[in-house]
């Protein structure tokens, strides 16, 4: 028999693929592309991708190595999954295994197959479910029974902007555009993605309602190892009919794949921040785009991107201007000047009176800080001493809880000094707020009230951030505290009034996308305020939003419900300013022990490659400097032309290589957090 040579991609940074020998074993099927392959690669072993199967080599005999093994038992990855990893590899200018490798779940990648074939067990023991009968559809209103019929109408690629306020029932059109395109076939799939994981759990439960005789697959981060790989392989076997997803479900494989959602698609979640730095979002598009079937972007603020794609006409927008729920209607937004009302342990004296009346009432409030912790930092009045950490350019958080001063950005963890390290001061002073202190406050001004908080440090225990959602959902809070965890997609029915406190910093920011996302925030936590129909006597729902700056056009926009208008205008700014989504980006960022050295290497970078046509900014420290002992830098580069930006970057990414440097570098394109 002659030799086989298998091509095979692998997670390594060398942008090649990797040629092997593939010596038979009696009664062992031939290996296929898109199959998982186990290989030695220097002094270790990994996981590879079958990309070719040839009887060919230009790898001389005594070079080549054997294959391991060849995961016969996995169905083999189709080539449309494959061509969606080129996609990505060539677009965010990283190695095809790059892509591929990490998109597979992490048991698809170990030494032995144990859990491949138990998971494989499992899944047959499942009896299939294919009844796509959807039960207790509620009755739509005008707006959202056209977007049902518009969307699941089409059997081609569309991309459409479901621009609905908060409330308004984009989940049900989901759900409804969900069961005819599953009616269509007895293979089809839907995927359905959100921005976070605390999201999945209420929408998981809706899903599994409504379709009882469907498997529904859930993939995310936050889930066990073996737990992600049975519903991986239930998707790519076609046995799920729905798969529930974050950001890396969109690289997950759906061989019959129909229909895509993508919830809250304005949030930055669905950009990975680390690794393969790709926009789920984007991907999304792309991969509708190369399957030919409808993709649906669902907002109440949609990003700018997105709305700039709708006006130009490249997306389809329909529109939800009403709330679903009958009687129920948008909340009343009021600005709190604190500059003329001062506040008191961060409460102004109306706040304190509206909290009052809902609790009266037997209704909810929700209280919004964006900042976990008791406080920001500590500081010494003698000597000017602040709680800095010694390895970041950040403050450390006062814990009062946990008795520790703690760094969110390395995790350094410090006991809360007795005295002042500098000058031995007993009198420390906590400056600032954060979820942690504003609890202990209205505990102190509500003593009656039950007062719950929802933050990261609360709900670090697998399952306990579905755990106290279900708490205020069953009614057993009346003063609810939390950071943007608590701003999206959750369905508080009795919750009346929302309080936005300290938001001014986003204002000034150095990031030119902040006063997007501040509307986008302040909108979504909003619009958690009635949403079920208002109670006989009860009070209309409201929301309140303590500022300095009442006069900004923003708050302004909020009142109003705005977000046309308001998104308008920054398109009008952004155009001016040459900024996205006028413009195109690329990110060079350096690390080094020294800043001196990753500004030395960015400046070599800036003229390592002719770049006619395309615009070098200058190296400049990163807002955020130093984190864990390392300095960090930045390069932006910019063009008109996207195509241009790609061609350049790829050519630049060579000589970047060639460089000789101790620096640690990466390349984003379309980065988010400049």
């Amino acid at each position: 028999m002659e030799p086989i040579y298998l091509t095979i991609a692998l997670d390594t940074p060398l942008d090649r693929l990797f040629d092997y020998r593939w010596e038979p074993v009696a009664d062992e099927a031939l290996p296929q592309v898109g199959q998982i392959a186990w290989l030695p690669f220097g002094r270790q072993e990994i996981a590879g991708l079958i990309l070719a199967v040839g009887s060919q080599t230009e790898v001389p005999a005594d070079k080549i190595k054997s294959v391991l093994a060849v995961r016969h038992q996995c169905p083999a990855l189709d080539s449309r999954w494959i061509d969606l990893c080129r996609f990505a590899a060539d677009y965010y200018q990283r190695p095809l295994g790059e892509v591929a490798i990490p998109a597979l779940p992490k048991n698809l990648r170990v030494p032995k197959a144990t859990s491949l074939d138990r998971n494989l067990k499992k899944l047959a023991k499942l009896a299939p479910a294919q009844d796509a009968s959807a039960v207790q559809e509620p009755a739509l209103n005008a707006q959202q029974q056209t977007a049902v019929d518009v969307i699941s109408a089409n059997t081609a690629f569309t991309a459409y902007l479901l621009h609905g306020v908060t409330g308004s029932g984009k989940t049900e059109v989901y759900l409804q555009t969900a069961a005819r395109v599953l009616a269509q076939s007895q293979q089809t799939q839907v995927l359905i993605l959100v921005p976070e994981i605390n999201l999945t759990p209420q929408l998981e439960g809706n899903i599994r309602n409504r379709f009882p005789g469907l498997q529904i697959a859930t993939l995310h981060s936050g889930m066990a190892e073996g737990e992600r790989l049975l519903h991986w392989l239930a998707a790519h076997t076609g046995q799920a009919r729905i798969i529930l997803g974050t950001r890396l479900a969109i690289l997950s494989s759906l061989p019959h794949l129909k229909l895509i959602v993508i919830d809250e698609e304005h949030d930055p979640s669905y950009k990975q921040q680390e690794g393969l730095r790709y926009s789920a979002r984007d991907l999304a598009v792309w991969r509708a785009h190369q399957l030919g079937i409808p993709v649906v972007l669902g907002s109440a603020t949609p990003s700018l991107e997105t709305w700039q794609h709708a006006k130009a006409g490249r997306y389809q927008k329909l529109e939800l201007s009403e709330r679903a729920v009958q009687a129920a209607v948008l909340p009343i937004v009021k600005i709190i000047n604190t500059e003329r009302e001062k506040p008191s342990e961060g409460l102004t004296q109306r706040l304190v009176s509206a909290i009052r009346q809902r609790l009266e009432k037997g209704e909810q409030s929700l209280l919004f800080l964006n900042r976990r912790g008791y406080a920001p930092v500590i500081h010494c009045d003698a000597c000017g001493w602040i709680s800095n950490c010694t390895r970041c350019t950040a403050h450390l958080v006062m814990h009062k809880l946990d008795k520790k001063l703690r760094c969110h950005h390395c995790g350094l963890e410090q006991r809360i000094p007795r005295a002042c390290p500098t000058c031995g001061n007993i009198d420390l002073q906590p400056l600032g707020r954060g979820t942690q202190r504003l609890e202990e406050g209205l505990q102190v001004l509500f003593p009656e009230a039950r007062v719950f908080r929802i933050d990261a440090d609360s709900t670090r225990l697998k399952g306990s951030a579905e755990a106290a959602f279900d708490t205020v959902h069953r009614g057993e809070v009346d003063i609810l505290i939390g950071t943007q965890m608590v701003a999206k997609g959750h369905d508080f029915k009795n919750l009346t009034l929302v309080a936005a406190l300290n938001p001014d910093s986003a204002l000034f920011s150095q990031d030119f996308r902040a006063s997007e996302r501040l509307f986008a925030q302040l909108m979504q936590v909003a619009g958690r305020a009635g949403r079920a129909a208002q109670k006989e006597g009860g009070n209309a729902s409201e929301v309140l939003i303590q500022t300095r700056y009442p006069d900004h056009p923003l708050y302004h926009a909020l009142m109003a419900h705005n977000y046309p208008g308001f998104a308008d205008d920054l398109l009008e700014e952004r155009q001016q300013a040459a900024m996205p989504p006028f413009i195109y980006q690329a990110l060079l960022r350096a690390e080094a022990k020294e800043l001196e050295t990753a500004i030395l290497f960015l400046k070599d970078a800036a003229n390592c490659t002719p770049h006619h046509g395309i615009t070098i900014n200058d190296p400049i420290p990163m807002t955020m400097t130093r984190v864990h002992n390392v300095d960090r830098a930045q390069l932006l580069v910019e063009s008109t032309s996207r195509p241009a930006l790609q061609a350049f970057l790829k050519e630049w990414i060579t000589d970047l290589r060639a460089l000789k440097s101790r620096v640690k570098w990466g390349v984003e394109i379309d980065p988010v957090d400049i």
